[in-house]
């Protein structure tokens, strides 16, 4: 018998072994363009089977990658052990203390339905399936991250299982080294169990997408710069360029405001002096609905992307984000940014000074296609004012942790990875030593 096949005597949790039924359905990741090739999968039934798994895992010389349903998977995979936390699903609400708990497989939309009735709000960011474990360990943007920072910010407490095996309550006063480290680092340095992250008034909110004929992209983006560039930290505004399959080319904005419906049509003023919409679908909303205002796929699918911190929005970036088609993109996205991302932040992101994000999508149909996506993506990226920089949750699999931190961060980051895991029990989406 090997490592592999006693793992059933390990753990309580379910476990796929190559050439078991499922088990090419049970190592995808999210992004079905990921190929993610692993040595077995196996579900945690609780924090307890994560421990086992650790401690069989190390004293074997495996590895564990961890993820509750792949969504930021980049295939850097090869000879591990695949570990799915999904089934660690507990969710406790403390709405006056303002403070969840909640274990790594909770995604951002049921955080979301479980705190709306409270009046308060955690930090989702544009797809209510993704894992809110998931995103801090990214750092995380948020529709609400210009009034409070990274999501990482937001982070209390982590639970996990370090490389011996031994479950830990983590929080800056106990382990200042790690818990900075798991603040938007990546899971290269312990598996996350639980967490506890702060939540945040919002009785009311108001949002939605407007809808034009991508005929008027010029206006629609001068009044979105205009809007952005006065707007309170309480309104984010994002400008969308869309193309997809069997449909002309439309453009939108997509807003949210913690706030009152009047204030927000106030600041939005310039959306109303352009060319009647298509649609507009702004309306005062619950938390809980917010998936619904760029409503992305909630099953998976294959998809490239690309994503860049613009140092600018000035005449110049308008001019050449609008120079041609976006085809064969779907989406061309910009994000505002600013607020409370510019301010001091204690983890391995730092302060995000640059005042615009840009993420670009597109399908990879077949290898012509992909290859199409791919060019017009850089061609974007070399003809903007970028940054260089990039969130971790933004990385595609062609990149490495140190296209999105500073170098001092970078050098911490793997000499925490060094001491904690020297035998690399711990395989992230984005390594930090690669």
């Amino acid at each position: 018998m090997t490592a592999l096949t006693t793992l059933r005597s390990v753990v309580r949790g379910r476990v796929v072994l190559p050439g078991d039924p499922g088990f090419d359905a049970a190592r995808r990741p999210w992004n079905l363009a990921v190929e993610q090739p692993v040595a077995a999968v196996v579900e945690a039934a609780d924090a307890d089977d994560v421990a086992a798994l650790v401690r069989h895992a190390r004293s074997a010389g495996l590895s564990i990658a961890t993820q509750p349903n792949g969504h930021g998977a980049t295939g850097r995979t090869e000879g591990t052990i695949l570990l799915r936390t999904g089934r660690l699903d507990a969710l406790e609400i403390d709405p006056a203390a303002r403070r969840a708990r909640l274990g790594a497989g909770v995604s951002s939309g049921r955080l979301q339905a479980a705190v709306a009735p409270y009046g308060l709000t955690g930090l989702p960011g544009s797809s209510p399936v993704v894992s809110v474990t998931g995103v801090a360990l990214g750092g995380g943007l948020s529709w609400f991250g210009r009034a409070h920072g990274w999501v990482a910010d937001s982070v209390a407490a982590f639970d996990v299982v370090d490389t011996e095996g031994h479950q830990r309550h983590v929080t800056a006063r106990t382990d200042p080294d790690l818990f900075w480290a798991l603040r938007g680092g990546g899971g290269d340095f312990a598996i996350v169990t639980a967490l506890e992250l702060a939540l945040y008034p919002a009785p009311r909110l108001f949002g939605g997408r407007v809808l034009w004929p991508a005929e008027h992209a010029p206006d629609v983006l001068e009044a979105y710069r205009r809007i952005t560039a006065t707007v309170p930290e309480e309104l984010t505004a994002w400008l969308d360029l869309l193309h997809f399959p069997g449909s002309v080319p439309m453009v939108a904005v997509d807003v949210t405001h913690l706030g009152a419906e009047e204030e927000a049509r106030e600041f939005l003023r310039p959306l109303d002096r352009l060319p009647a919409p298509v649609s507009d679908g702004r309306r005062v909303m619950p938390v809980s609905e917010l998936g619904a205002i760029t409503a992305e796929p909630t099953d998976p699918g294959a998809g490239l992307s690309r994503g860049e911190l613009l140092t600018d929005l000035d005449d110049v970036a308008a001019k050449t984000l609008l120079a041609d088609p976006i085809a064969p993109l779907l989406s061309a996205q910009i994000r505002h940014l600013g607020g409370a991302f510019t301010r001091p932040s204690d983890t391995p992101h730092g302060s995000l000074t640059e005042p615009y994000a840009l993420y670009l999508f597109g399908l990879p149909t077949d290898p012509a296609t992909a290859r199409a996506v791919t060019t017009r993506q850089r061609a974007y990226a070399e003809s903007l004012p970028v940054s260089g920089r990039k969130p971790l949750t933004f990385l595609n699999p062609g990149e490495t942790a140190a296209d999105a931190f500073a170098p001092a961060a970078l050098t911490r980051l793997r000499d925490i990875k060094r001491r904690r895991d020297p035998h690399d029990v711990f395989r992230s989406n984005v390594p930090v030593r690669l």
